[in-house]
């Protein structure tokens, strides 16, 4: 993260207008696309990460420095975790985009990472422990007031989780990791005893309301991509999808449990593949760099759903 480097805005982008502009062949100065919605003061220090409320209306953002040095109820400073450790505090700020008006949502005694919204539930935040690996407790909860905090999957220290998601208005998924040989994860080693096959390891559903979670599938034994890795699911409650570490792309049926490979395996790339369902749960985008001349760069690539699978009728279903 950043140092304070001085103020920095959140701006409004009229994308229709700008597009219009394009097409026309008449694009103007970019001030005449955009709107700032307010100023973040130089003494909070941010980053970029930041998520917008289902309503539109609020910014929710990662914060650091001495303003959230004052814990928020309950928390305490948390040592670092793992090989790059480093014990910090953080925070979350919301910003009213009409008004400009910055609140404190909460200080936390670790570092916070990938903040997100749920998309379907206004005021509802999931964010992380960042550590760049493992995390003691990854997965955390909390609402637009600072009221509810808690970890959303509270998880063993044998476990793994990662890339947590929101794909629904009641769901995350989480990547529960098995990349690791039993032999290597000994107490004294980078990250500890996680992250092996010798416990249950698979794509996880969170039920937000419930708390309860649920393995929907995994990469295959077979398949030699170790472990899912980074995860998502459809809206519609019908799919799931994972990459694993052969940059393959795989599907979870999740009225009848059925797992396909879809895609791969794919070059590395610069980044991981990152699936991520469209609104219709019919097509999964990944960025790849499958037809990147370096081998490197990556393309925003998608994979449909096979109209096969589509097409398919059960005699049972998720309850929606």
């Amino acid at each position: 993260m950043r140092g304070p480097s001085g103020p920095r805005q959140i701006l409004e982008i009229d994308l229709a207008k700008l597009f219009a502009d394009v097409a026309a062949g008449s694009v103007k100065p970019a001030a005449n696309y955009q709107r700032v919605c307010g100023t973040i003061p130089g003494s909070l220090e941010v980053d970029g990460n930041m998520g917008l409320d289902a309503n539109d209306d609020f910014m929710y953002f990662r914060v650091q420095g001495p303003e959230t040095a004052s814990l928020s109820p309950g928390q305490t400073l948390l040592p670092g975790f793992g090989p790059r450790a480093r014990q910090s505090t953080s925070g979350l700020r919301s910003m009213n985009l009409k008004t400009g008006e910055i609140k404190t949502i909460v200080n936390v005694g670790f570092q916070i990472g990938h903040v997100q919204t749920n998309p379907w539930v206004p005021g509802e935040i999931i964010f992380c422990w960042e550590t760049t690996g493992k995390a003691p407790q990854r997965t955390w909860f909390v609402k637009s007031d600072g009221s509810g905090l808690r970890p959303l999957y509270p998880e063993a220290p044998y476990e793994w989780i990662t890339h947590e998601a929101v794909i629904g208005k009641d769901e995350v998924v989480i990547a529960m990791l098995g990349h690791r040989s039993i032999a290597s994860a000994t107490p004294d080693s980078n990250w500890g005893i996680a992250g092996t096959q010798e416990h249950p390891t698979g794509v996880a559903i969170v039920n937000l309301r419930t708390r309860e979670m649920r393995i929907v599938g995994q990469v295959p034994e077979w398949s030699g991509g170790k472990s899912d890795w980074h995860v998502a699911g459809s809206p519609d409650g019908r799919w799931a999808s994972s990459d694993d570490f052969n940059y393959r792309v795989w599907l979870y049926d999740r009225h009848n449990g059925q797992i396909s490979m879809l895609a791969g395996p794919q070059k590395a790339g610069t980044d991981h593949i990152h699936p991520t369902f469209n609104q219709e749960g019919t097509k999964i985008e990944i960025q790849s760099a499958l037809i990147s001349k370096d081998d490197k760069a990556l393309n925003i690539a998608i994979v449909p759903v096979p109209k096969a699978f589509l097409n398919r009728s059960y005699s049972d279903k998720v309850p929606q």
